[in-house]
């Protein structure tokens, strides 16, 4: 059970989610009409296309996959720990998520596949940067795990089993991210088309800004 979840974490949840949203919904309505930001579906079709002997989509598909664990590969190398914890260096880390999101706008542009595979190499990283606090697992680029805990917590209510209710306003906070940055991503891209993802980018760039002001002032006042 969760005992404590600081403001950063919550703040950082919903931004990270809310960007994921935009993210996500920009892959569905462009080109490739795919998601960017979750494997399952993008799995599946790995799946059928090889099952159809489609070479080029088993390679587009490999190739999507494969991106975003090369994202999540490079938050290990950078960040070294899966566990949440102020003091670690997720502003580069977000630094970097920022500028592949910014890089695919360009890409995608020119209806080229690699914009998806660095938006999926965005996501991976981010995904990965954020993983567990206090024993619950946090999920920013996909609601499946979120959707899972609060059907198990409606099960533990009907039976009368107490409820973590930090972990089930964590899970709340993640969907709610999601589906308003998907909200915004449609309206996004009737407006800009790919350059939607500059927003994206950007609010990735702010929430670094504001990480390393918030370590540092965390830092000096603890001194």
């Amino acid at each position: 059970m969760i005992t404590k979840l600081p403001r950063w974490i919550w703040t950082g949840a919903w931004s990270l989610s809310f960007i994921a949203g935009i993210v996500n919904v920009v892959g569905l309505l462009g080109f490739e009409h795919q998601a960017i930001t979750h494997l399952t579906g993008n799995t599946s079709m790995l799946a059928e296309a090889v099952a159809s002997f489609n070479l080029v989509s088993t390679l587009h598909f490999a190739a999507l996959i494969g991106s975003f664990v090369a994202g999540c590969a490079l938050s290990g190398f950078i960040i070294q720990d899966s566990t949440l914890k102020l003091g670690r260096r997720y502003g580069a880390a977000l630094f970097i998520v920022a500028l592949l999101l910014f890089v695919s706008v360009p890409l995608l542009e020119h209806q080229s596949s690699f914009g998806m595979y660095t938006a999926a190499c965005a996501c991976g990283l981010q995904n990965a940067m954020v993983s567990t606090y206090s024993g619950a697992v946090v999920r920013t680029t996909h609601v499946s795990g979120m959707f899972t805990d609060l059907g198990i917590f409606l099960g533990h209510s009907l039976r009368g089993v107490p409820i973590d209710s930090r972990r089930l306003k964590l899970s709340i906070t993640v969907i709610s991210g999601f589906f308003c940055g998907g909200v915004a991503g449609v309206f996004l891209y009737q407006s800009i088309a790919y350059s939607a993802l500059y927003i994206p980018s950007g609010l990735t760039a702010l929430v670094a800004v504001t990480y390393a002001i918030f370590r540092k002032r965390k830092s000096e006042s603890s001194e």
